[in-house]
């Protein structure tokens, strides 16, 4: 038993240590952190609902998944080789197209909340 309470201490400590330094080196998971929190804060300021609230979490969770996942991908990429080749720019450009479709369903779903909330509130 204490083994396995031991493995799973330094898996949290890792995966801590990775939420880290994607917060010190990664400018992009910087700009997901201030979003998130202004959508968070946006949420609480327009009352949104338990529900809403909860859509706005998972988002920011596969935001934030999504770009770490992104950022391994192409540190792995430049391990395997800094040599420019064709396979290498297609795992990256994938890659991207992932964030860049995931940012596109964000933005969605923080329109899909946000803005009658907002309408409302500016026609008061």
């Amino acid at each position: 038993m204490y083994q396995l309470i031991r493995r799973h201490h330094i898996s949290f400590k890792n995966a801590i240590h990775g939420i880290e330094w994607a917060l010190r080196t990664q400018p992009n998971f910087r700009v997901h952190i201030i979003l998130s929190i202004l959508a968070i804060l946006l949420g609480i300021f327009l009352k949104i609902s338990q529900a809403e609230m909860s859509v706005i979490f998972l988002t920011i969770v596969f935001g934030m998944g999504g770009e770490m996942i992104n950022t391994s991908i192409e540190e792995m990429t430049d391990l395997i080789t800094t040599e420019w080749k064709k396979e290498a720019k297609i795992a990256k450009d994938v890659s991207a197209g992932m964030m860049l479709t995931i940012a596109v369903g964000a933005l969605f779903v923080a329109s899909q909340i946000f803005i009658p909330k907002l309408i409302v509130l500016i026609s008061k």
